[in-house]
């Protein structure tokens, strides 16, 4: 493939608009890259005429993903790859129609992700040694479960990024969408003692929430780590995110509320997360959302 700064390929400059005017992460961008290579691949040009790919070149892909072993996931994530490159094609006016989009994959079965049961999760976040390193790595495990945040919105927080008094927290999520998410008591109390000791090892001018011993901002993967070790490889960032929703859901009952302290727009999403099935979340539905409650006016409704 020629460099990203070839403008005479639509494809390196789709990989910059994903980069520049989008600002999806490089790791992203190069599953983009790398869908779209193999696509290229199995057309067998160097340099594709975009606008004579048919329907049927894109299905013979699919095929091919599919007896070379792909899973299905991995077929989806490469059709939409495709897809949303000629859209972005359609907008540049490369192209007039995209032949992607009355594709189909390989359906995908939705796993269900794993859950502490409340007493693991009280267990686990017991085992901190004394110091610097058992004060962060308390703090930062009980904030992920009691706020249910995604790993890279724990990295990304800076030091007034939680509101202690207020019991909050404001993270920016995929898609650059901000949301205010509660922050637990024993969460805020591992804060305050982890605290002390981050002034103490903190860089000079460093705003991160979390760092390393070095005094820096914590990476994504060094926290990914840390929680599998703490574990004994029974939990990563995400079983603690999936552990804070389901059991949120179970004892409230209050299906808006998970929805809107994972972020998701999506019920059928917000079911992955919680282990129960269509039905049970239309009756949590039903229960929690002022607009489900049967037999109540608009009037009343509007509080």
């Amino acid at each position: 493939m020629s460099g990203a700064d070839d403008s005479g390929d639509p494809l390196a400059r789709f990989l910059v608009h994903l980069a520049g005017e989008r600002g999806l992460s490089p790791r992203t961008v190069d599953g983009y890259r790398r869908d779209l290579e193999a696509f290229r691949v199995f057309l067998g040009e160097a340099d594709p005429d975009w606008g004579r790919v048919s329907r049927q070149q894109v299905r013979g892909f699919v095929g091919d993903l599919h007896r070379r072993g792909l899973t299905a996931r991995s077929i989806h994530r490469a059709l939409s790859a495709l897809r949303t490159f000629y859209r972005y094609l359609i907008r540049e006016r490369v192209v007039t129609a995209n032949p992607a989009e009355q594709a189909t994959a390989p359906r995908m079965e939705r796993g269900l992700p794993r859950v502490l049961a409340p007493e693991q999760a009280a267990a686990l976040l017991q085992r901190f040694p004394e110091g610097f390193e058992g004060a962060r790595d308390r703090a930062l495990l009980e904030l992920l479960y009691s706020s249910g945040l995604r790993v890279a919105e724990a990295a990304a927080l800076d030091l007034g990024g939680v509101d202690r008094a207020a019991g909050e927290t404001r993270v920016v999520g995929k898609g650059g969408k901000t949301r205010v998410v509660p922050v637990g008591r024993k969460a805020r109390e591992a804060l305050e003692a982890y605290l002390p000791w981050r002034a103490e090892r903190a860089a000079a001018g460093e705003a991160a929430l979390f760092i390393t011993r070095r005094g820096r901002r914590m990476a994504v993967r060094t926290m990914q780590e840390r929680v599998r070790r703490l574990s004994g490889g029974a939990a990563s960032p995400h079983t603690l995110r999936h552990s804070c929703a389901s059991h949120l859901l179970e004892s409230s009952g209050d299906l808006r509320a998970v929805q809107e302290l994972l972020g998701h727009a999506s019920l059928s999403t917000t079911q992955v997360y919680t282990h129960l099935d269509i039905q049970q979340l239309s009756a949590a539905y039903d229960r929690a959302h002022p607009r489900a409650r049967r037999g109540t006016s608009d009037a009343e409704s509007e509080d």
